[in-house]
């Protein structure tokens, strides 16, 4: 079973591509028999779900402080 980190990536793989399918291909918004369809909602949404995942890959990365001390 794949860990969560695994999925994470996966999930933000999978995002980015449909983004660049999408950007390649733009397409209105529209209407049609009372149901709305916004490509541009649905980009965005994709963008925060790339975003959320770059916020839980942060998360799980180690990271240092680099800091100098010195005496007054």
């Amino acid at each position: 079973m794949a860990s969560d980190l695994e999925m994470i990536l996966t999930i933000k793989s999978q995002t980015l591509a449909v983004i660049a399918t999408l950007t390649a291909t733009p397409k209105p918004t529209y209407t049609i028999d009372g149901q709305s369809v916004s490509w541009a909602e649905y980009l965005d949404r994709l963008k925060r779900t790339v975003t959320w995942c770059n916020e839980q890959l942060a998360a799980e990365s180690p990271f240092e402080f680099q800091s100098r001390g010195s005496t007054g």
